[in-house]
C-alpha cells in the first residue's frame, strides 16, 4: 500500500470513527432521555417523511407515531404498568417498532420473542420474559396453543386486529379507545437510560436462547452508533429483511433509517429470489445484511437488476471473506460497512475503510482509546491461557486468541448481561491484566493484524483438537466453499472412539455441480491433514437459526453413525484417498481403531 492509500484509508477511518462517536456522545446511565424519546424526536423532525414501506403499507413518521401510541393505551387500559414486561411475539410488520416503542413510552419493557419457535424452546423464551402479556398476530398464535401447559407463569395472548376467541383476546389498533395522541412523559417520569427497555434473545445454536437485558442506553447506543457510522440521510431507502426481534436489523437497522428520517423496505423474511426486484423498485440505497445472506446472494443465477440498483452501501456483519469480492464485484455494492459486535455484550468495532475480510479496526495510534484485547486461549480446556502470577496474557501479532471488553459503567463498556445472573456471571473474565478488573467474555477468537484489522478466526467450542493442533471451523469451511458445487458447509468435530480430540467433520449442501468422488483430492490439495474433514455428511439444507447461524449440536450429537441419520455419510479413507459411503459395518471398524487417521 502507498503512502497515498495509506492516507486515504486513514481518513475514512477517522471519518467514521469521528461520526460514529459524535453520534453517541451524549448516551449516559443516568440520563433520563431514553430510547422513546429518541423515536419522539425524529417524529417531530421528519413527520411527514415515509416512514416505512411493507407490503402495501406505507407509514409516514407521523402515522408511525400514532400506531406506537395506541400501544401505550393499550397497556394503560388494561393496567400494564411501568416496570412490567409484555411480549411480542409477531413477524415482521409495521406494528413491530410501533409496539416496543409505545410501550416504552410508558415505562414498560418488551421481550422481543423469536417468530419461528415452537414448543419447548418457545414456552422457555416467553417463560424467563416475565411477561404477563404476549401480542402476536393470527398467523403466529397457532404456535401457542401448544404450549400453555409448559408456561412458568399464566399468560394473556392479545392477537392484533383479529377478534376475541376462548383462546385469546383481541387487540383492536383502530378502536376510538385507543388513543393516538402521545402519553404524558410523566408516566416514564423516574426511568434512566440504565434501565431495561427490552431483551433480545441470543440465537441458541447450542441450547436455549438466554435473554439479554438491553437498557435504554444500550439501545441507544445501537441506534445512534448506526445512524452515524452509515451516515443515512433523509432521502435514503433502507433494505430489511432481518428478523426485528434481533439487534442487527430491529436497532442496528432501524436506527440508522430512522433517527435520519430515512425510510425502512421492511420485508417479512428474506428472499434471494426477490431480492434484486425488491431492491430495484423501491430505489433502496442501503441494506443491512447478517450471517450467510450475501452468500445465498452470490449463489443465485445472474438477475437483470443485479447491479441495476442504487445501493451505495451495504453494512452487517458475518460477510465471510470468501464471499466478500465476489458479492462486491457481481453487485456493485460500492461501500461495505462491515461491524462486530454482540446482543449482550460491550465489544465493537467497525471495518469503516471496507478492507475485505475484516471485522474492524484498532490501529496502534488508537489502542489506549479501545478497551478491547485479544487473551491466549486454551482451545482444550476452552480458559484463557494464565502465567504463573495467575493474570491473561496478551496475545502477539497475528496469535489467534479470544476477544474481551474491559468493562466499565459507561455507555460504551457498560455490560447488563442476561435475564439469568448464573448466564451472566459465566460471561465475566476477572484478575486479566491486573488484580480485581473485569472483562466481558465475547466468546470469540480472533487474530490482529500489524495495521491494526480484526479478523473472526472461530466461535469458541466451535474450534476443536485434532492430531495436536488447534483447527478452526471457519477457516475449513472457507476452504471448501472453494470446491465446486458446495452450496454449504457447516464444520465441526466429530468424537472417535479411543481416540484424542476430534476429528473434522462437514455436512454440505451439495449443488449441481457437486461430486463426491473428486472431494477428497481436494481437501487433500487444499488442507494440511489435521484440518481435512475425515468425514462428510451430505443434507438437503443446512438448520439454521432465524439470524442465519448454523446450529451444530444435532450434527455433533449424530456424529458420523449411519443409525442416527438418514443422509448419506462418507469417509475419508486413509488408502484409498478418497470419500468412501459409511455402512454399518465401516463405522464399527472405524471406531475399532482399524485405521490410523
Amino acid at each position: 500500500m502507498g503512502v497515498f492509500e495509506r492516507i486515504g484509508r486513514e481518513i475514512r477511518f477517522l471519518n467514521g470513527l469521528a461520526r460514529t462517536l459524535w453520534a453517541v456522545r451524549k448516551i449516559d446511565p443516568e440520563s433520563d432521555v431514553l430510547i422513546c424519546d429518541d423515536f419522539e424526536a425524529a417524529v417531530d423532525k421528519f413527520a411527514d417523511h415515509t416512514a416505512i414501506i411493507f407490503e402495501s403499507e406505507r407509514l409516514t413518521y407521523r402515522q408511525l407515531d400514532a400506531l406506537a401510541n395506541r400501544f401505550a393505551a393499550w397497556g394503560q387500559e388494561n393496567n400494564v404498568e411501568r416496570g412490567d414486561t409484555v411480549a411480542l411475539f409477531l413477524p415482521n410488520c409495521c406494528e413491530y417498532v410501533a409496539a416496543w416503542a409505545g410501550l416504552a413510552k410508558i415505562g414498560v419493557a418488551s421481550a422481543l420473542i423469536n417468530n419461528n419457535l415452537a414448543g419447548a424452546a418457545l414456552a422457555h423464551c416467553l417463560s424467563i420474559s416475565g411477561a404477563a402479556h404476549v401480542i402476536t398476530d393470527a398467523e403466529t398464535a397457532t404456535a401457542l396453543g401448544t404450549i400453555r401447559a409448559g408456561l412458568a407463569r399464566p399468560l394473556t395472548v392479545w392477537v392484533i386486529d383479529r377478534p376475541a376467541s376462548e383462546d385469546h383476546r383481541a387487540l383492536d389498533l383502530r378502536t376510538p379507545k385507543l388513543a393516538p395522541e402521545r402519553p404524558s412523559s410523566s408516566l416514564r417520569a423516574g426511568l434512566k437510560a440504565r434501565d431495561v427497555a427490552l431483551y433480545i434473545y441470543t440465537s441458541g445454536t447450542t441450547g436455549m436462547p438466554k435473554a439479554a437485558k438491553i437498557t435504554h442506553m444500550r439501545a441507544q447506543l445501537y441506534m445512534r452508533a448506526f445512524a452515524g457510522a452509515t451516515s443515512a440521510r433523509a432521502e435514503d431507502k433502507l433494505y430489511c429483511a432481518l428478523p426485528l426481534y434481533h439487534s442487527t436489523g430491529g436497532l442496528c437497522g432501524v436506527g440508522a433509517a430512522l433517527l435520519n428520517g430515512a425510510t425502512i423496505v421492511l420485508r417479512r423474511k428474506f428472499s434471494a429470489t426477490h431480492f434484486w426486484d425488491d431492491v430495484a423498485d423501491h430505489g433502496c440505497t442501503i441494506f443491512v445484511y447478517i450471517g450467510e445472506l450475501c452468500r445465498y446472494l452470490v449463489n443465485q443465477p445472474s438477475h437483470a437488476k443485479d447491479q441495476a440498483h442504487a445501493l451505495r452501501l451495504a453494512f452487517g456483519n458475518g460477510l465471510r471473506p470468501e464471499v466478500w469480492a465476489e458479492f462486491q464485484g457481481r453487485f456493485g455494492v460500492k461501500h461495505i460497512l462491515e461491524f462486530y459486535g454482540s446482543t449482550e455484550g460491550n465489544v465493537s468495532m467497525f471495518n469503516f475503510d471496507g478492507h475485505p475480510g475484516a471485522i474492524g479496526r484498532v490501529p496502534r495510534y488508537l489502542r489506549r482509546n479501545f478497551s478491547v484485547r485479544l487473551v491466549k486461549f486454551d482451545v482444550e480446556t476452552e480458559q484463557p491461557v494464565r502465567g504463573q502470577d495467575g493474570l491473561c496474557q496478551e496475545c502477539e501479532t497475528g496469535e489467534p486468541g479470544e476477544a474481551i471488553g474491559l468493562i466499565k459503567d459507561d455507555a460504551r463498556h457498560n455490560y447488563t448481561g442476561y435475564a439469568d445472573k448464573a448466564a451472566s456471571e459465566r460471561k465475566v473474565l476477572r484478575d486479566v491484566f491486573e488484580r480485581g478488573d473485569a472483562w466481558f467474555r465475547t466468546g470469540d477468537l480472533m487474530r490482529q493484524d500489524r495495521e491494526g484489522y480484526f479478523y473472526f478466526v472461530d466461535r469458541i467450542g466451535d474450534t476443536f483438537r485434532w492430531k495436536g493442533e488447534n483447527v478452526s471451523t471457519t477457516e475449513v469451511a472457507e476452504a471448501l466453499a472453494r470446491f465446486p458445487g458446495v452450496a454449504e458447509a457447516n464444520v465441526y468435530g466429530a468424537k472417535i472412539d479411543k481416540l484424542d480430540g476430534r476429528a473434522g467433520m462437514a455436512a454440505i449442501t451439495p449443488g449441481d455441480d457437486f461430486a463426491i468422488a473428486r472431494l477428497g483430492a481436494f481437501v487433500i490439495r487444499e488442507l494440511p491433514s489435521y484440518a481435512r474433514p475425515i468425514f462428510v455428511r451430505l443434507q438437503p439444507a443446512i438448520e439454521t437459526t432465524g439470524t442465519f447461524k448454523y446450529r451444530k449440536v444435532d450434527l455433533v450429537r449424530d456424529g458420523f453413525d449411519p443409525a442416527k441419520t438418514e443422509h448419506a455419510l462418507f469417509f475419508l479413507h486413509p488408502e484409498q484417498q478418497t470419500y468412501v459411503p459409511i455402512t454399518p459395518a465401516l463405522y464399527a471398524e472405524i471406531q475399532s481403531g482399524a485405521f490410523k487417521l
